[in-house]
């Protein structure tokens, strides 16, 4: 009887710790209400609890959660009827709130998602819908926001999954976008053979140009050589004359100093300008006040005749 007791009492003790000690997993909070009321939370790791007393009314998950809301069916400003399909993201950050100030905040989640979706389609037609999954996942996190600061719990993300029209205006839509697609294919097309027509005339411009500038190049060297053969010749014209007229000079000064006068000296001038002016390009100018030497020529003709004889 005694070892009866002893292990009733003994169980009765092992109930009292198991219901004492409380264990929370990391990211896990939970509500403790003592005689119905609410008492404290529940931090990771050990706790310990008054049998009987305490209780544990829940547990909450502290990490980033997701609901999804069931694809609603709605109508847009120009009376299309969509189903969108969204998505959720929220956390915890208030678990008392959130077990107190509302009953079930995932469901209330779902029902201000699924009132304000309606509400923001309703002002925007088809194509505003269809191309507006930012704008609509932003207002109604907005509207989330507002709600749900007193459940404790804070909107992480809005995401708009899937927008689906009817099937007809979807084969419409399906049949204009094949329709704009082969328009741009046209447009592209067109726009290439354009541009290869531009190109192939630049190109030809090009090369018309390249080829004046050529003949330009060309012709401009042509005449320089020609110029410059011309000056060369003229030069050499020049020095042949000169070499000439030094000849002469040398001639003339030996003469002179050979005791000649004047009028024989102005004779071999003159015999030295005819044979300088026998070349097919040379021109030889007289001055005027060499004329009257001329009449003196035949004067020195007869005084050679004469010196010639007397030598004789």
């Amino acid at each position: 009887m005694g070892l009866f007791i002893a292990l009733v009492i003994l169980a009765i003790i092992v109930v009292a710790i198991a219901l004492s000690v409380k264990i929370v997993p990391q990211q896990r909070v939970g509500v403790v209400e003592r005689l119905g009321k609410f008492n404290r939370l529940l931090t990771p790791g050990i706790n310990i609890l008054v049998p009987i007393i305490d209780h544990v009314r829940v547990n909450h998950d502290l990490r980033i959660q997701q609901a999804n809301v069931p694809p609603q069916t709605v109508i847009t400003k120009d009376n299309v009827q969509v189903q969108i399909d969204t998505i959720i993201f929220y956390q915890i950050v208030s678990p008392e709130q959130a077990t107190y100030g509302i009953s079930d905040y995932v469901f209330g989640v779902r029902n201000i998602t699924t009132a304000t979706l309606r509400q923001i389609i309703g002002k925007l037609e088809l194509d505003e819908t269809l191309s507006g999954r930012e704008k609509i996942s932003t207002e109604i996190r907005h509207a989330l926001d507002e709600a749900t600061e007193k459940w404790g719990v804070r909107i992480e993300r809005v995401e708009v999954l899937d927008i689906k029209p009817p099937a007809d205006i979807q084969d419409s839509m399906d049949k204009q976008m094949k329709a704009e697609r082969s328009k741009r294919a046209i447009v592209l097309e067109a726009e290439a053979a354009k541009q290869d027509m531009i190109l192939r005339a630049e190109g030809d411009k090009q090369s018309k140009i390249l080829k004046a500038e050529g003949d330009k190049e060309a012709r401009i060297r042509e005449a320089e050589g020609f110029r410059q053969a011309q000056e060369l010749e003229a030069l050499g014209q020049a020095k042949a004359i000169q070499a000439v007229a030094e000849a002469e000079k040398v001639r003339i000064e030996m003469l002179r100093a050979a005791g000649l006068d004047e009028n024989v000296l102005a004779y071999k001038s003159f015999e030295a300008l005819g044979e300088i002016a026998k070349g097919p390009a040379n021109k030889v100018f007289i001055p005027s006040n060499a004329i009257e030497t001329l009449g003196a020529v035949g004067a020195i003709g007869e005084m050679f005749k004469a010196v010639k004889k007397t030598d004789a």
